[in-house]
C-alpha cells in the first residue's frame, strides 16, 4: 500500500529547500534595492528597468534596450552611493540588456 501523499504549497516547498529559499531571498533583496533607488531613475526610463541578480557585492540591473543601458551606466555611481548610504553592500552595479519575452 502507498503512503498518503502530502500536499503542500509552492511557498512551503521553497521554504523547505535551502537553495530555493536563498534564491527567493536574493530576488527580494534585488527588488528592494531597485525600490530604494527608483526615485533616482528618470520617470520615462523606469518601466524599462528590472532588478537582476545579486552576486556578492555586485548587483545587476536588467534593461530593455541599449539607450536605457547607456543612461543607467551613467547613473550607476549615484545609485551605488544611494544604496550604500542605506546600508546595502554594493561594490558595483552592472547593467545588462535583456529584452522582455
Amino acid at each position: 500500500m502507498h503512503a498518503p501523499r502530502r500536499s503542500f504549497t509552492l511557498q512551503q516547498a521553497v521554504e523547505d529547500s535551502a537553495p530555493l529559499a536563498r534564491l527567493t531571498a536574493l530576488a527580494r533583496e534585488s527588488a528592494g534595492r531597485l525600490a530604494a533607488v527608483q526615485a533616482l531613475i528618470p520617470a520615462p526610463l523606469r518601466p524599462s528597468v528590472r532588478p537582476g541578480p545579486i552576486d556578492g557585492g555586485n548587483w545587476c540591473l536588467l534593461v530593455d534596450n541599449s539607450a536605457a543601458a547607456a543612461k543607467l551606466r551613467h547613473l550607476a555611481p549615484t545609485l551605488q552611493a544611494a544604496l550604500q548610504r542605506r546600508g546595502h553592500e554594493v561594490e558595483a552595479i552592472r547593467v545588462k540588456i535583456q529584452k522582455r519575452t
